[in-house]
């Protein structure tokens, strides 16, 4: 069956292989990665390339394979996690399916061995070696702090999710059948290497399409071997297998995913109804009664059609002429809910700093791990609707619980817990300060000087502004 993704909150023209660098060529370039900014973060993953090539020739377009030859091709990402780390976080509790599994591809299905319980690290390391079982670890970056500080950064930099698996591979044998997943994929090859089939047809950014319904997948249309070091990079879609080969004693990769419910589709499902709701308060025949009977007949009538396509058009050419506003709610609050804090976070959760005063200058902190919406909000025994400014962080994210689909927080209280809320008025002002590098606290363009402070001070308070 292909394998849909887990994380859960959530045909061509055809090329022998996929690209291939060698850093070889670039040998000035450091083999460390960098943390300095998301950007530096993700170029020094797939350095030689910049970012920008990259999304230009490779981004749901086709694989790239980053090979690491010389001396630090072996080490460049080995720290990131080896088989040795198991045991000690074995001691932290883990338990099999919610953070373990045991695979093997047995006759192209995957067959589960998986325990009830606790994970202990001597049946892990018996089943890798007995029973040529595939070690399956879910979403490391939990336990792990280097990870921990590489996906929060690439969040920053994707604005959306990404989670990671480790996989662990004995000697000639294959941990899941040939799958396709509906996220991006990145490949890191920790230890060992592995031999990668990539195949077409794949599924067009992950289509509905079944691998079963085909008499068989064809040829691998990309064969590769991962060495320590490597990257591999593939859309969406793309049905793949992997295997370590024979000679080598093990094989372990960190699987990077992201992008998984970020399609257009997804946002016009998440913006209509704003749209719509903006049109039918100006847009008197929208607010006519339809055709009586309607809900009884068994078919539209060719009028009604017409009515409803009417009605799109007149949304779409508000929202391109600019009279109607994006509002993107519910992917903005289900990405800042769930992604990862930042890194060593608990320094961040207590405000810092002097207190801000209307002469000082201040300046946003943790932006990219903030966001502002504008929600209808209903207060008063009327019920009577406003809409109002939220200002939303990931400061207090758990990260323990990331991508585990464990966030069961009733929203009225993650608002508070997790968010200010501000009069629709104190919209422009709040985009001043996300904006600006620097600002005085006079500019606020709002009516008064207490409201300007009030605004400053409720920021201070929640660590996200700082004084200069």
């Amino acid at each position: 069956m292909p394998k849909k993704s887990q994380n859960k909150r959530r045909g061509g023209d055809e090329e022998a292989v996929p690209p291939k660098w060698s850093k070889d060529a670039h040998t000035d370039e450091a083999s460390s990665l960098c943390f300095q900014s998301p950007k530096d973060l993700f170029e020094s993953l797939i350095q030689p390339l910049k970012s920008e090539q990259f999304f230009s020739e490779f981004w749901e377009k086709k694989p790239l394979h980053l090979q690491r030859f010389g001396s630090d091709g072996p080490s460049f990402y080995h720290t990131l996690f080896q088989l040795s780390d198991l045991e000690s976080l074995c001691s932290e509790g883990l338990e099999y399916y919610r953070d373990v599994n045991l695979v093997r591809c047995v006759n192209g299905k995957k067959k589960v061995l998986n325990k009830k319980g606790k994970v202990k690290h001597g049946a892990l390391t018996t089943n890798l070696i007995r029973n040529k079982a595939s070690i399956q670890f879910h979403q490391p970056q939990r336990f792990k702090d280097e990870l921990w500080k590489i996906q929060e950064k690439l969040e920053c930099f994707f604005g959306a999710l990404v989670g990671s698996n480790i996989y662990i591979t004995p000697e000639d044998s294959q941990a899941l059948p040939a799958h396709y997943d509906d996220v991006e994929v990145f490949i890191l090859q920790l230890e060992g290497e592995k031999h990668w089939r990539l195949y077409n047809p794949t599924v067009p950014l992950a289509a509905e399409y079944s691998i079963e319904s085909e008499q068989k997948i064809g040829r691998p249309t990309h064969d590769i071997i991962l060495k320590m070091g490597d990257l591999l990079y593939f859309p969406r879609g793309t049905i793949h297998q992997a295997e370590t080969p024979p000679g080598v004693v093990h094989s372990t990769h960190l699987t990077l995913s992201t992008y998984q419910r970020m399609a257009w589709g997804d946002l016009l499902l998440d913006t209509f109804p704003s749209f719509l709701f903006d049109c039918c308060r100006t847009k008197v025949h929208l607010r006519e009664g339809i055709p009586r009977r309607f809900l009884l007949e068994s078919s539209e009538s060719l009028e009604t059609r017409r009515q409803l396509a009417a009605t799109l058009r007149i949304v779409a050419e508000k929202m391109e002429s600019g009279m109607l506003e994006i509002r993107s709610t519910h992917m903005k609050k289900d990405f800042i809910m769930n992604r990862l804090p930042p890194y060593c976070q608990q320094q961040h959760l207590t405000p810092s700093g002097p207190i801000p005063a209307l002469e000082d200058t201040v300046s946003l902190c943790f932006k990219d791990h903030m966001i502002i919406t504008v929600e209808a909000s209903q207060q008063g025994t009327d019920q009577s609707t406003e809409l109002v400014v939220f200002v939303l962080h990931s400061l207090k994210n758990s990260r323990k619980s990331h991508m585990m689909g464990e966030v069961q927080i009733e929203e009225v209280d993650w608002k508070i817990s997790k968010g200010l809320q501000f009069p629709l008025s104190h919209l422009q002002a709040v985009q001043q300060l996300q904006d600006a590098e620097l600002l005085p606290l006079k500019q606020l363009k709002l009516p008064t000087d207490v409201a300007k402070l009030n605004l400053a001070l409720a920021l201070w308070s929640e660590s996200l502004l700082h004084v200069i």
